[in-house]
């Protein structure tokens, strides 16, 4: 993996997460307990403060970023899908950010929100606790239901499970 100190600003992850080799961590930025940080993941708290809180997953070529002096903040059981871009704002504990999608600055994605795949959530724009944005720019379509939440809670679950599964099975073969 690479991690990186800049201009003093150095990352925090707790030891309990798993950081994949190809991923890159620089400068500001704390990662939780039980993180999965997939292949590829870039996390760049470079003049910006990045934080990710417990269980959260950061799947493969995520950028993460925040602007100057402001803060990038991913809550617990967060999922953030392959390839997502996270420039800034908050995303609330359970929210699920689509593969594909972005969300810029000052937005705010609420608990248990979900931002479909390839979405884009423009800067300052709200999506509330437990609704469904999909789109460019992104609409709220709808509010989601107890299935899902039961559905994803067990998906979020394995995912956290990765912090210790991929420390202890992953094994280079060639």
């Amino acid at each position: 993996m690479a991690i990186y100190e800049f201009e003093g600003r150095r990352p925090d992850i707790s030891e309990k997460s798993y950081v994949a080799n190809s991923a890159t961590i620089i400068g500001d930025v704390t990662i939780g307990d039980n993180c999965y940080i997939s292949p590829g993941a870039r996390i760049k708290g470079d003049y910006g403060t990045i934080k990710i809180g417990n269980n959260s997953n950061i799947q493969e070529n995520c950028i993460i970023h925040a602007r100057p002096r402001e803060q990038t903040l991913i809550g617990d059981w967060v999922t953030v899908g392959h390839g997502a871009i996270i420039h800034g704002g908050k995303i609330e504990d359970y929210a699920i950010i689509g593969m594909g999608s972005i969300v810029s600055d000052e937005a705010e994605i609420g608990r248990w929100s979900v931002v479909g795949e390839g979405a884009v959530v423009k800067s300052g724009q709200e999506i509330q606790d437990e609704e469904v944005a999909v789109g460019i720019p992104s609409k709220v379509i709808k509010k989601i239901s107890s299935e899902y939440k039961k559905k994803w809670k067990g998906i979020k679950e394995e995912y956290a499970s990765f912090s210790h599964r991929y420390k202890e099975n992953l094994n280079r073969i060639d």
